[in-house]
């Protein structure tokens, strides 16, 4: 569970940080009374504590670096308070001695100072104007990074170095013995001094990254020769990552020669494993050089700031095929009559422009469906008897508005939970939506107490645990998707080391290998689940399409999710948590008109299930089958096939248009005549 695992996250980091500013406080009571086990233990604690905070996965919170409180801070605290314990507890060490400890001291933190500068130069240095993957670049040569341990964690690094020096100061605090203290930070000190060599070495060798021009003129010469005839290009930050992630099945299956372009460095390790090649080009004057080449068409998942910058490009067509359709106003941003063709699932959207009236003209409109569906199963009619009925409970997040209509958590999702949960013939399946929380706190609480309701109903449904050889399997599978993973995401490396990176080369493509793995993970996933027990699913893994094919019924709000589920054909139910009436409220919102409507005290939950347990006929059947092709289009072709024509055809306007650009240039610039100066 993502949020949760995140929640865990900041309270073991909270935790820590208490601990440590406990240590100092006792720290300063050993000093005070004077005490040496109180001393020395409380610099072993706050110590360990500070080494165990860089373990933990995460960063920090923030409001530590604002309150001054860096780990450097922390231990130099730690430092001058095991000194002037010495001072306390042993009748004075000589003025010499008390010298040489603090200036050791200061050199090793002088010396930190100084690496870290260095490292700072280091990395700048190795930045550069475009960052690629999948793309050979041994043409640049680049070099290789100076050792991880030197250039990163600035944090963890002081720590390491100042281990001898912590251990020498504790050891005399406790015996008296003033050389381990002088032999402690004297290796500390050695330990720093290596570190800034070996860095000044790196620097010295020349180990830069190649220059700017260089850089270009490489990647002008790959441009023509892989020729790209289609691409995506994403801009945002890393939490919208997914609505690109979304896109890369489709994408690779394009004929031609795709390529995704970004915008922000962070992003190239945001996108998830592809074989397509994958360039970012922060600057704008370094993007404009898609002009010259063969790039045809960019599509656009999703509206960024960044984005109108690509859109001055004249040699290429934009067409915008957002990360999800539904009846909110989102859908139909004015934003979107920007670009050249806007690519929707089926005839609800071109409906949605018209109506919303933003200015995007019918004839750029192009229906295309929704080729990342291609997975979802169809419905193989009601529970079998004696068989749980399996409800997907997925809501939506509140949104930027006010509008208690966006999501249905905050006034009904713990009635409808509660409602679900003391049925004994359900199983809950939870998926709240990734943001949820981001904007109102009230649905971050609500969501904490629904997860906290399933836990507890969990402990009288629990049925055995799954069997070694199902651990095996899962654990196996996990292995496999991790290791796909670790091949691009290298989250702590630079441009340069992005860039030389091999991933899985001489490997099947990364997008079969990972749909493989996916696929064998999925299966031994919920075949490993008891049948009755519910699940918060809030990690990536399962998708929302594997939730799709587990699941009997869905329950959600007006969302792209209910587009996206008619493809199962199954009934599902939307939750009206607006002031409108039934009848208005389907009138309003058409992805509604072929499901059931819940209440926000739960009214209509019996009718959902009675139909899934065919207890009740099953009276929207054939409503359900004429909105998913009013939301989604026909069956056939299929949304591949449309997707790919529509690529066709929008690349064949581009060539028209650049072959009148050819015309035009050739009749109005006149020649220069031979000899002419």
């Amino acid at each position: 569970m993502k949020r949760t695992m995140e929640t865990r996250t900041e309270t073991i980091h909270f935790a820590l940080l208490l601990l440590q500013a406990c240590a100092l406080i006792a720290q300063i009571v050993g000093v005070a009374l004077p005490g040496t086990a109180l001393l020395v233990g409380a610099a072993a604690i706050g110590y360990a504590a500070d080494l165990r905070l860089h373990a933990v996965k995460g960063t920090p919170p923030k409001i530590f670096g604002q309150l001054q409180a860096e780990a450097v801070t922390r231990q130099a605290l730690r430092d001058l308070l095991l000194v002037i314990g010495l001072l306390r507890l042993h009748d004075g060490p000589s003025t010499t001695f008390l010298l040489l400890c603090l200036g050791g001291l200061l050199a090793v933190h002088g010396a930190h100072v100084a690496i870290q500068a260095g490292a700072v130069l280091v990395q700048r240095g190795r930045r550069l104007p475009v960052i690629t993957r999948n793309i050979d670049t041994s043409a640049l040569t680049l070099p290789s990074a100076p050792p991880s341990a030197i250039t990163r964690r600035p944090g963890l690094r002081l720590l390491l170095i100042e281990l001898t020096a912590v251990a020498g100061l504790s050891v005399t605090a406790a015996t008296g013995d003033t050389v381990w203290a002088l032999a402690g930070i004297a290796l500390s000190a050695v330990l720093a001094a290596v570190a800034l060599a070996v860095l000044a070495a790196a620097v010295l060798r020349g180990r830069r990254a190649p220059q700017q021009e260089e850089v270009m003129e490489w990647f002008d010469a790959w441009l023509r020769d892989y020729r790209p005839t289609v691409g995506m290009y994403f801009s945002g930050g890393s939490s919208s990552a997914y609505q690109a992630n979304m896109w890369l099945p489709a994408l690779a299956k394009l004929d031609g020669r795709p390529v995704i372009v970004l915008r922000e460095r962070g992003m190239v390790s945001r996108i998830g494993p592809t074989d397509l090649p994958i360039v970012c080009l922060p600057k704008v004057a370094d993007l404009m050089r898609l002009d010259d080449s063969s790039l045809k068409v960019l599509l656009h998942p999703a509206n960024a700031p960044k984005t109108s910058q690509v859109l001055r490009i004249p040699s290429i067509m934009h067409a915008f095929v957002n990360h999800g359709e539904s009846d909110k106003l989102s859908s139909c941003n004015p934003y979107a009559k920007a670009y050249d063709e806007v690519w929707v699932a089926g005839p609800a959207a071109r409906e949605r422009y018209a109506l919303a009236a933003v200015g995007v003209a019918d004839d750029d409109i192009v229906e295309v469906g929704r080729p990342q569906l291609a997975g979802v199963e169809r419905a193989s009619g009601p529970v079998r008897a004696g068989e749980p009925v399996t409800v997907l409970y997925a809501p939506t997040w509140e949104g930027w508005t006010d509008d208690p209509g966006n999501t249905s958590i905050v006034l009904a999702g713990e009635k409808l939970v509660s409602t679900l949960l003391a049925d004994p013939g359900v199983r809950l399946l939870y998926r709240p939506h990734p943001l949820t929380g981001s904007v109102d706190p009230r649905a971050g609480v609500a969501n904490q107490r629904i997860i906290e309701l399933i836990q507890e109903a969990n402990k009288s449904r629990r049925q055995a645990d799954p069997s070694p050889e199902q651990l095996a399997l899962l654990e196996r599978a996990e292995h496999e998707l991790d290791r796909l993973t670790a091949a691009w995401s290298l989250s702590n490396a630079d441009d340069l080391e992005r860039m030389a990176d091999k991933g899985l080369a001489g490997e099947i493509s990364v997008t079969e290998a990972m749909r493989r793995a996916t696929e064998e993970w999925e299966a031994v996933y919920w075949t490993a689940r008891p049948a009755t027990e519910h699940q918060v699913l809030t990690a990536e893994r399962p998708g929302l399409y594997s939730c799709f094919n587990h699941s009997d019924v869905l329950i959600t709000d007006v969302s792209s999710v209910i587009s996206e589920f008619m493809v199962s054909g199954k009934p599902y139910a939307v939750t009206n948590t607006t002031d409108l009436s039934e009848d208005g409220f389907r009138e309003t919102f058409p992805t509604v008109r072929a499901g059931i409507v819940l209440t926000p005290q739960g009214k209509g939950l019996d009718s959902l299930l009675q139909v899934a347990r065919g207890t009740a006929e099953d009276t929207l059947t054939g409503a359900r089958e004429e909105l998913r092709e009013y939301l989604l289009g026909p069956a056939a072709p299929t949304s591949a096939e449309r997707f790919q024509e529509a690529v066709h055809a929008l690349a064949a306007r581009v060539d028209e248009r650049r072959a009148k650009a050819a015309r035009g240039t050739a009749q109005v610039v006149p020649r220069q005549r031979a000899g002419a100066l």
